[in-house]
Parts: C-alpha cells; sequence; structure tokens
C-alpha cells in the first residue's frame, strides 16, 4: 500500500513515466525498442548509429544516452516522458531522478551474450583486453546491481522479460508489456516484428560445442 502510494505521489509530481529499455550489450534490447514502436510508443533516438550485420533492423539508440554519468544537464530526458528510450543496465544509475520510470529489463542467457559479443568484435577487426571469465563476473556484478537499483529506488517500476521467451511466444510477452504501460499498444503489431532468424547464438548449441552465426539484436 506504501509503495502505491509513494507511485502515485510521484506521477502527481512527476508527471507520465518515461520508458526505459535496459539490459546487458546483445541482450535484446533492440527488439525490444522495435516491438515498442510498432505497438505505438514514441523512440527516443538520433539514428547515428545504423543497422548493421550485428543489428539488421537496427539499434534504436540515442547518443546522449552514452553520455549520461558525464552530463551536468540531463534535462532533455524530461522531454522523453511518455517514450521509450534505450539505456545499457550500467547506466540505468545515472538516470535523474526527478523523472519516473518504467523499466523493461531484457535477461538473456551469459553465454549467448559473450558469443554474440565476440562475434561482432571479430567482424569489426577490434579485441578485447577481458577474458570470457572475467567478462562474466562483470556482467553478474552489472545484473546485481541493476537489479538492486530497480528494486528499491522509488523513481523505477520494473517488468522483467527474458530473451528467449520473447522469441519463442511474443503474444504473451507482447501482452505482459502492454499491461505494464496501461494497456494501450497494438499487440498484434509487437509480435509481427518479432524475428525469430536472428536468434543466432542459442545457449545450447554453445554447450554442445555448435558454431552458432552471428550475434542477435
Amino acid at each position: 500500500m506504501l509503495s502505491e502510494v509513494r507511485r502515485i505521489y510521484r506521477r502527481l509530481r512527476f508527471g507520465e513515466p518515461v520508458v526505459v529499455v535496459s539490459g546487458l550489450p546483445r541482450s535484446g534490447t533492440s527488439m525490444l525498442m522495435k516491438m515498442l514502436e510498432a505497438g505505438g510508443i514514441g523512440l527516443v533516438m538520433d539514428g547515428v548509429r545504423t543497422a548493421d550485420e550485428d543489428n539488421p533492423k537496427g539499434y534504436f539508440e540515442d547518443e546522449r544516452v552514452k553520455r549520461l554519468a558525464e552530463q551536468q544537464d540531463r534535462t532533455w530526458i524530461r522531454k522523453a516522458r511518455g517514450q521509450a528510450i534505450k539505456v545499457i543496465s550500467h547506466l540505468l544509475k545515472e538516470l535523474p531522478d526527478d523523472n519516473n520510470y518504467k523499466v523493461l529489463f531484457v535477461r538473456r542467457n551469459l553465454d549467448e551474450i559473450l558469443a554474440s559479443q565476440g562475434k561482432m568484435l571479430v567482424r569489426r577487426g577490434e579485441n578485447s583486453d577481458t577474458n570470457d571469465e572475467r567478462m562474466r563476473e562483470l556482467f553478474q556484478n552489472d545484473l546485481w546491481k541493476a537489479n538492486y537499483l530497480l528494486t528499491h529506488a522509488p523513481q523505477f517500476e520494473l517488468l522483467e522479460l527474458q530473451y528467449r521467451e520473447v522469441l519463442d511466444d511474443p503474444a504473451s510477452q507482447a501482452r505482459r508489456i502492454d499491461d505494464f504501460l496501461g494497456g494501450r499498444l497494438d499487440v498484434a503489431a509487437m509480435c509481427a516484428v518479432v524475428d525469430k532468424q536472428l536468434y543466432r547464438n542459442r545457449a545450447e548449441a554453445l554447450t554442445a560445442g555448435g558454431k552458432a552465426g552471428g550475434g542477435a539484436p
């Protein structure tokens, strides 16, 4: 009851929430952004990072998000109230607390994330100074911190989604998203943009030593 009263108070004080799509890199956040766009929610993005082989449907990003930690003036986020913006899990703590946020947090198998990220680096001709074991530790720590923040800070409301469940049953997951965001989305259109063919790094194939091709948006 207390949390509901606090939510109503914050809604009256800070207005309509910003919809935030978040998760680790390569966890399916771009797919979620595309679903929201199809469902009828406006997206905050600048188009600087264009579609490529790693994300053939696009990245749906705004470069300003990457500089949140160093920005003195973050009032631009207020203009995103009622719209959706993609914020990597590590940067959630940089969102100013004078907004309300409804967060769609996407979780994905860490083996799949590491494989997808590794193949993306290879395609770009880049090297990582961090091995997979250390990267796994960093990701797990980041997830713990993000979960703590999202479940304790009053500015956040959280809906967790599993990447694979969205791909396997987009209808039920789209309905969950619609319910969470107030029941105003075009669920059928959201389902129509989910492309299971882009699920190219599967945990079972990786465990079996199989070779999966490409990353997932």
